[in-house]
């Protein structure tokens, strides 16, 4: 992908919707893996403007009953992919973004600063889209041309036993092919979800 598919970590292919929940990286960090979430709001319902209201703290707490469970939340992912492919980008990649929350991959704590956070508009145990496939082997194709990625892994993976997205509805395998990537850069099954 050439070099003017990214500005200032901001990828072209996606529509750039600015959230103020972010921070800077440590320093000299190699951002290297990819977290994939699925989030619905409210859960399981698709293709209302609740997500973005979200990620940028505009959300009404009092536009739904469960809105009222996370209340007051501060969070944002680097990318959004909903359910039709659209592709929106909440945060440059080379800020830390709030997605994974308490976490550790491979012995390293604090995932978020070093991995870029995709949610899949999503329930877990729910099937995603064609175009969500579609889309997300291509935003990371254009990552490994921006970043050192090396690794994939869920929610579920770096933060067992609290996160269950994306959940056993979400295809690794399919994932894998369309990227053609080893699967050395996947991560290992989990009891929820095998890999």
């Amino acid at each position: 992908m050439p070099a003017e598919a990214w500005r200032e970590g901001w990828w072209t292919g996606a529509s750039a919707i600015a959230s103020p929940n972010h921070g800077p990286r440590p320093p000299h960090t190699a951002i290297d893996l990819v977290v994939i979430h699925s989030i619905s709001l409210p859960p399981g319902e698709y293709g209302s403007d609740a997500i973005e209201r979200l990620f940028t703290n505009r959300l009404d707490w009092d536009a739904h009953p469960y809105f009222q469970s996370i209340r007051g939340l501060e969070v944002s992912s680097h990318f959004v992919v909903r359910r039709d492919g659209r592709v929106q980008q909440f945060v440059s990649t080379r800020d830390r973004a709030w997605h994974a929350g308490r976490s550790c991959w491979r012995g390293r704590d604090n995932c978020n600063d070093f991995s870029i956070g995709i949610e899949l508009e999503g329930l877990e145990g729910e099937r995603f889209e064609d175009a969500q496939y579609e889309a997300l082997a291509a935003l990371c194709t254009a990552l490994a041309t921006e970043h050192p990625l090396v690794h994939v892994a869920g929610h579920e993976h770096i933060a067992p036993g609290r996160k269950i997205d994306p959940g056993p509805g979400f295809d690794w395998e399919r994932l894998r092919n369309a990227l053609g990537w080893s699967r050395a850069c996947f991560a290992h099954a989990t009891p929820a979800q095998p890999v």
